[in-house]
């Protein structure tokens, strides 16, 4: 009974500690488990954790920090000096995060001591886990509070300077050497950070002790009941925090992220899984609330790395957990305040099961702020434009009550928590997957306003719908200015006491919010775009964003104020490797980028890539290649970089690499049409048609106005035999370039396969004047072996259906480009004539392109007169084969005629083979003359 007692308050404290970030609809806490007698061996623990947890939940994360069960954790630990005058503070704050401090952990939860199976100790385990947990997660809570959600208040630089037992140990003097290494430790990602953070030690020192006690639980050196399978989820929380403070994606904590959800969704990936963890005392409401903000963080996580498909199915999930059913509709409504008539609006609406009084979406929220609802409210006399849409169905009042049970609007209703942030992540994959436009806006904005609607809603989700209305509203002129104001107050409201710390994390995981600096950069960003150049500045240098700085001091043609200042804050902090990147980006120095690469102990992606940039425009293709290598090497999240590492590869002849990298970044960037056309030119090059054409067809989605793929597409189809699909290509480069590029040498290519299949038809009929469609249709019925077997019949068929088809789009692209002039366009388009079997146009498209032969050079140019030859011997044959048809002698005249001029003023390619030809073509219709003349004698 008593281990039961003991178990069920370690899983009630756990619950409680993630409790404090998720959402609190439901009125009531869920029942405390009896209290544990005191003869109990994990009583002490169980109080230090119970003290430690309430401190949590009530926001006072640094007094957890220094509270007693902070103080039993840290009772050996010391501060680390440097040892000898050569060793200096960073590499002492290294030796402490790196050494020190898990020796602690170690020590406390005794790894190394006798393995003991007995139940009891395997309980004291779990309560020695759970309470370094706690610790490592109010640490970072207390970073989240100063650089996400705020209230933001200065703390210790140092997470344990307020123990007791370090009073006198260390100095301020110290904070400067050792911040500049934690800035270090977390750009050693792959990636800078995003703008000016502060108290960065907190967030190593929780990763250290979370992820610390995590590989103990998994390598099995330490043992608890069920272990503590929150930890999972908590060090995924740590490390996606961390990727929010850098300035691009980082394809280390991505993977690690992966893991650590994955194990995620097996400990709670459905409702049966997370009560049968968390026992008796349980609430549905509590396990619904678990499992779909897991779903919602996953998604957002997903989202966040581009993998979009993955995300959206994690936000259904979470809709569906949550019982919320809801799509975009439409109504009449008003937009403006002087409008009059009623225009078509987007409306959110929820659909519920009436039978069903839980899947209802109204409740009335606890833990709420109505602080930026009011500052919405008192933006919106800066603009006629409504906030949100006023609609008819709303004024008349005129629906059923049947019907608003089963649909209502949702901005009509009150909306759980989680139900508010499952429609603002919904609201967040419209943004990232849709693309960039005025559409994509109004696409989110039935969501926005839904929950803009609400009368109360957490901070967080409030903070995160007013800056997605912002985005929105700054783009349209009417409401830009209001955009502007709102955004001021978003950002002033963040050192507001009001509302207070705890109130601030709840739903704060379950949101994509942002960081501080970045919602400051935001509003910089947004004072360039009205023109405020002055005070975008004053926010830039506060963040120390010189990129964003010198583009404005561009603007003010103040490049020299730019460098003068980044100098001299390289006077101050010259260990500052993105100061030196921005001096390189600023003065086009390498040196300055060596520099940054050496300041950073060769961890700077941003000096690498920057690097690799000036050795290729200085032509240094190799090097290039090899810093690209280094910098990806770092951080291989970046699509850009795959890229332009496949255009170095590509210089320097190494085609499977640069096949490899324009590979890579197309799998980071589906929609980079410029990687795809390269992936199908080397395929093309390695003579892999099939995988070109597939990827040909990926760029042209993206490409379509690119005659140079169009044209590159039809030859990779015509290579695989897919004659359509060339010829269609072929269609699309004449409409592009209006009728300019003509590829005669590809329309060659399918004449000679459609003449080849002509030939070897079933149909033999004899070539005629007239149309030879009704003479093959004549002989199939009239041949008894077409039919002996139905499926050479129907192969036949499907065949002879390809090659019409195929015959009748080269005949529209060559009626097309034959009205441009040009020889060669006119054989072809004689050849296509008597592929029809009309031998009449198929003379004048001959005589045509004899014509276009002719000229003052062509007794000149021999190779343009062996063209003419051919030419006409294919002329002088077709009115041998007329003259045949019709009995005529006067196509034989005019081949006479035509051929003694060309034989006569040609003496001079006498000794060329196609002379001869001409000779005995003369001959041949001289015969014929005399042979229609004797019957008349």
């Amino acid at each position: 009974m008593a281990q039961q007692q003991e178990i069920e308050a370690l899983r009630h404290l756990e619950l409680r500690l993630l409790r404090c970030t998720l959402p609190s609809d439901h009125p009531s806490q869920p029942p405390p488990p009896p209290l544990l007698t005191l003869s109990s061996p994990c009583s002490i623990l169980h109080s230090l954790l119970n003290a430690v947890v309430s401190l949590i939940e009530s926001g006072n994360y640094l007094q957890a920090l220094s509270s007693s069960a902070s103080q039993s954790l840290f009772a050996n630990l010391k501060f680390v000096s440097p040892e000898s005058e050569s060793e200096s503070e960073s590499e002492s704050a290294s030796r402490f995060y790196s050494d020190s401090l898990l020796e602690c952990v170690d020590s406390f939860l005794n790894v190394n001591g006798s393995e003991n199976l007995e139940p009891e100790s395997m309980e004291l385990k779990g309560y020695k886990v759970l309470l370094v947990m706690a610790i490592g997660v109010s640490a970072l809570l207390a970073f989240i509070q100063c650089n996400i959600t705020g209230p933001v208040e200065k703390l210790p630089w140092m997470p344990l300077m307020a123990l007791s037992t370090w009073e006198g140990e260390i100095g301020e003097g110290d904070s400067v050497e050792w911040e500049a290494w934690a800035h270090k430790e977390l750009m050693s990602a792959g990636s800078e950070l995003r703008g000016k953070f502060s108290n960065l030690q907190y967030i190593i020192f929780a990763k250290t002790l979370l992820t610390r006690t995590k590989d103990l639980l998994s390598e099995g050196s330490i043992t608890s009941i069920g272990g503590v399978r929150s930890l999972s989820w908590w060090v995924a929380r740590l490390l996606f925090s961390q990727q929010k403070l850098l300035d691009g994606r980082s394809s280390f904590l991505f993977d690690l992220l992966q893991v650590f959800m994955r194990e995620c969704l097996c400990n709670f990936g459905s409702l049966e899984e997370t009560k049968d963890y968390w026992g008796p005392n349980m609430l549905d409401e509590d396990a619904l609330n678990i499992l779909s903000m897991l779903h919602l963080e996953m998604g957002i996580m997903e989202l966040y790395y581009g993998r979009v498909d993955a995300s959206r199915l994690h936000f259904e999930s979470a809709a569906e957990t949550s019982k919320l059913q809801f799509f975009v509709s439409g109504a009449l409504g008003f937009r403006t305040l002087h409008q009059v008539e009623p225009k078509a609006q987007l409306r959110l609406v929820a659909g519920t099961n009436s039978g069903d009084s839980s899947t209802s979406p109204m409740h009335k929220l606890n833990n709420v702020d109505d602080s930026l609802l009011q500052q919405s409210h008192e933006t919106c006399e800066e603009s006629d434009v409504l906030m949100t849409p006023r609609f008819v169905a709303d004024e008349r009042n005129s629906e059923s009550h049947e019907k608003e049970v089963e649909t209502h609007a949702i901005a009509a209703s009150q909306l759980k928590a989680v139900h508010q942030a499952v429609i603002l992540a919904h609201s967040l994959a419209i943004e990232k997957s849709a693309r960039s436009d005025e559409l994509q806006k109004w696409e989110m904005s039935p969501y926005i306003e839904a929950i803009d609607s609400q009368q109360s809603s957490p901070y967080a989700l409030r903070y995160f719908c007013n800056l997605l209305r912002i985005r929105w509203e700054s783009t349209r002129s009417r409401t830009k200015q209001r955009a502007l104001l709102m955004m001021e107050k978003l950002v002033q409201g963040i050192d507001d006491p009001s509302p207070g710390v705890a109130q601030r994390i709840y739903c704060c995981f379950g949101v994509n919010i942002p960081t501080i600096p970045s919602s400051r950069k935001e509003f910089g960003d947004l004072l360039v775009s009205c023109g405020l150049i002055g005070e975008a500045v004053k926010v830039y240098e506060d963040l120390e964003l010189w990129d964003n700085l010198i583009y404005c001091y561009q603007l003010l043609d103040k490049k020299a104020a730019a460098i003068e200042l980044i100098k001299k804050r390289l006077a101050e902090k010259p260990f500052d490797s993105r100061l030196w990147c921005s001096l390189g980006d600023v003065t086009n120095d390498d040196a300055c980028y060596e520099k940054a690469l050496e300041v950073s102990g060769s961890k700077s992606s941003r000096a690498l890539r920057s690097l690799a940039r000036s050795a290729y425009n200085r032509n240094d293709y190799e090097k290039s290649r090899v810093l690209w290598e280094s910098a990806m090497a770092l951080n291989s999240l970046y699509p850009d970089g795959w890229f332009a590492l496949g255009a170095a590869s590509l210089k320097s002849r190494e085609v499977d690499k640069a096949l490899d990298a324009f590979t890579r970044a197309v799998q980071l960037d589906p929609e980079n049409g410029e990687a795809w056309n390269n992936i199908a030119c080397l395929h093309m090059i390695k003579k892999k048609s099939k995988e070109s054409s597939i990827a040909f067809k990926e760029a042209l989605k993206l490409k379509r106005d690119s005659w140079q793929m169009w044209e590159n597409y039809s030859n990779v189809a015509a290579d695989i035999g897919n004659f359509t699909l060339a010829l269609e290509a072929v269609k699309r480069v004449l409409d592009i370039t209006k009728k300019k590029r003509i590829d005669t040498e590809l329309l060659e290519r399918i004449m000679m396969e459609v003449e080849r299949r002509a030939s070897t038809s079933v149909s033999q009929s004899p070539v005629t004047v007239g149309n030879s469609n009704h003479a093959d249709l004549d002989n199939l019925h009239a041949n008894g072996n077409c039919v002996n077997e139905s499926t050479s019949v129907e192969a036949d068929s499907t065949r002879t259906r390809e090659t019409e088809h195929v015959i009748q789009l080269l005949g529209e692209i060559l009626k097309q480009i034959v009205q441009g002039g040009g020889a060669e366009a006119w054989g072809l388009y004689a050849r296509w004539h008597k592929l029809r079997g009309d031998l009449a146009m198929c003379s004048e498209a001959l005589l045509k392109q004899v014509r276009s032969y002719q000229g003052s050079d062509l007794w000149k140019d021999r190779d343009r007169f062996v063209k003419f030859a051919y030419a006409s011997l294919e002329l002088c044959k077709v009115y041998q084969e007329l003259s045949l048809c019709n009995s005529s002698r006067r196509e034989l005249f005019a081949a006479e005629m035509h051929l003694k001029n060309t034989i006569k003023q040609a003496e001079s390619f006498s000794d060329t083979e196609v002379f001869g030809l001409l000779v005995g073509c003369l001959e041949q219709v001289q015969e014929a003359l005399g042979a229609m003349s004797v019957p008349c004698a």
